[in-house]
């Protein structure tokens, strides 16, 4: 707060810091705490709502871990998110090094359009991109025939094809913060490391890695959170059976109108995120203020 009174002075700067209040009051505060207070209540007729049943309880986060399924599928919309982090973190680490530390200026800013244009289009369009090239006829399946790799087509759709659709709908989440960190590295180090007979895996275990944490663990959070909180992507490319946490969300919502147990799904979605980010902060050793930077 001090620093930006400093910077803008103190009339401007409370402004700014007001405007923050505000909106960390009204659009993250406020909504989570009566989400927390609908899954902490009952699901109730509006003509009981304020009378003996309507107390606080912890039924409807019992319900999820007392369900045969429902915790099971928490659980692996879990694990399916972090593969999701590791899968994007092995294909954009690469592309990010290069974009860095060894392409040109031109090259650099091509690539980066080639790969911002696909963003361009609304999500529901990509998944439906993806959703044409895994069809059982499909190109995917047309091109391993024609190559011989498979005797006849199969259904790609599933968790395979989830985890397929999140990594490359979340890509540029994970590339640009390793991309970004990656690029202020002075390449002199890497010449220096070399000349000294490192080679390349230590090069960049011991030197690339280490300057770009803040970067990977900012792709990590981002990646991580958008792949629990993803929707789009398991309605249009899972198979029938299987079932993703933010679909058991929506249907207590929209489908069973029970505001209160779904609710209480999202609430735990929610904790699981938070404890998501300050293990991936902890672990990569960052602080708070660093990955803001």
């Amino acid at each position: 707060m001090n620093e930006i009174t400093q910077r803008f002075g103190k009339r401007l700067g409370g402004c700014f810091v007001l405007l923050v209040l505000f909106w960390l009051a009204g659009l993250v505060l406020v909504p989570n705490l009566t989400m927390l207070d609908f899954a902490l209540r009952p699901n109730l007729p509006a003509a009981q709502l304020g009378g003996p049943k309507d107390g606080y309880s912890l039924d409807n986060f019992l319900y999820l871990w007392n369900h045969p399924s429902h915790g099971w599928i928490f659980l692996k919309t879990v694990w399916s998110s972090a593969l999701v982090t590791v899968l994007t973190f092995v294909i954009c680490y690469p592309i990010a090094y290069w974009l860095g530390q060894v392409s040109t200026p031109r090259q650099t800013s091509a690539l980066l359009v080639l790969l911002t244009v696909p963003y361009l289009m609304n999500e529901v369009l990509r998944g439906l991109s993806w959703y044409i090239i895994l069809a059982f006829d499909g190109p995917l399946n047309a091109a391993l025939v024609h190559l011989g790799l498979l005797s006849e087509p199969v259904r790609w759709y599933g968790d395979g094809g989830v985890l397929a659709g999140m990594a490359y709908a979340y890509l540029l989440f994970m590339l640009l913060p390793i991309y970004n960190a990656v690029s202020t590295l002075d390449h002199a180090q890497i010449d220096a490391a070399r000349d000294l007979g490192a080679g390349t895996v230590r090069i960049h275990r011991r030197v690339v890695l280490p300057h770009a944490k803040v970067g990977i663990a900012t792709g990590c959070v981002f990646t991580f959170m958008l792949a629990a909180g993803s929707y789009m992507a398991p309605a249009l490319l899972g198979a029938p059976g299987s079932r993703w946490f933010t679909q058991l969300i929506y249907d207590w919502f929209f489908e069973s109108g029970n505001w209160n147990r779904g609710a209480a799904y999202g609430v735990t979605l929610l904790v699981l995120c938070l404890i998501a980010v300050l293990g991936m902060l902890r672990l990569f050793q960052v602080n708070l203020t660093s990955a803001v930077k």
